[in-house]
């Protein structure tokens, strides 16, 4: 029989939270307004770039603070259960900045297909989040202490 364990709930301030969500966005909006065309686009790309960095602080409090303290500790459990968390979440975020885009600008929303790739590169991109705070020697997915 496995057993449950109580985790620490993940808390950060909502200044910190935002400042680095807004500036991840900004940054990644520069980059992809530069290759979309000119800085004219940098508010669109910034709001479309808000979604996978302030949507995925939600995505990663929704499994710390409330899914992980419900699933056995076994780490393979623990593994696969936050890994479908980032796919399903960054499917979700995908699909957001698609409708966003096509409020917005009447832009076409991609192909059915395109969700999973969302939910895949999201995983990629929380990995290489989580590789840093590794190196930080923070608590990561790779250490299993967050």
């Amino acid at each position: 029989m496995c057993s449950v364990t109580t985790f620490t709930p993940y808390q950060e301030p909502l200044r910190t939270t935002l400042l680095r969500t807004i500036t991840i966005a900004l940054i990644v909006g520069l980059f992809l307004a530069l290759r979309w065309g000119g800085l004219a686009r940098w508010p669109l790309a910034t709001l479309l770039a808000l979604w996978p960095s302030l949507g995925g602080h939600f995505v990663e409090l929704f499994f710390l603070n409330h899914l992980r303290q419900r699933l056995p500790t076994a780490r393979p459990c623990q593994i696969g259960a936050r890994l479908a968390v980032w796919f399903i979440g960054g499917a979700l975020l995908g699909l957001c900045m698609s409708l966003t885009a096509l409020a917005i600008i009447g832009v076409q929303t991609p192909p059915w297909r395109a969700w999973w790739l969302a939910g895949l590169a999201f995983i990629g991109i929380e990995l290489v989040v989580h590789l840093f705070l590794q190196f930080r020697r923070c608590p990561s997915f790779y250490n299993g202490r967050g």
